[in-house]
């Protein structure tokens, strides 16, 4: 059975969320927008390729940073309104350099951050 990417659950825009995980640590790097088109350009390059909503383009990871992040397994949630992408991630995920963009915590109360940018 071949892949249909209208098959997924996207919102009024024509946007559907995807997670990227890190495939060999589990860890949970980062949440962006995916279209149609960037979910089959990811399936057909490798790359993982998202829709960005301020550029109103596509963004391949790494294009410009030389972060990327190369798709090892994308599975599609119960409902099929959700994406995530276990990617092999290379340098920082997040665009403040960090390896993870999920690097504040609540604790107590409190913002604590639980990482520094990536010398």
């Amino acid at each position: 059975m071949s892949f249909d990417t209208a098959s997924l659950k996207y919102d009024a825009n024509g946007l559907i969320p995807c997670i990227a995980q890190d495939a060999a640590s589990g860890e949970v790097l980062m949440f962006a927008w995916m279209n149609a088109e960037s979910v089959a350009r990811t399936l057909e390059s490798g790359r993982v390729t998202y829709w960005s909503r301020s550029r109103a383009a596509f963004w391949v990871k790494g294009e410009s940073s030389g972060h990327v992040q190369r798709l090892v397994e994308l599975r599609i949630d119960c409902d099929r309104d959700c994406l995530l992408a276990l990617v092999s991630q290379e340098g920082p995920a997040c665009h403040t350099n960090r390896r993870t963009c999920f690097y504040t915590a609540i604790r107590g109360g409190e913002e604590v951050e639980l990482m520094k940018p990536m010398a």
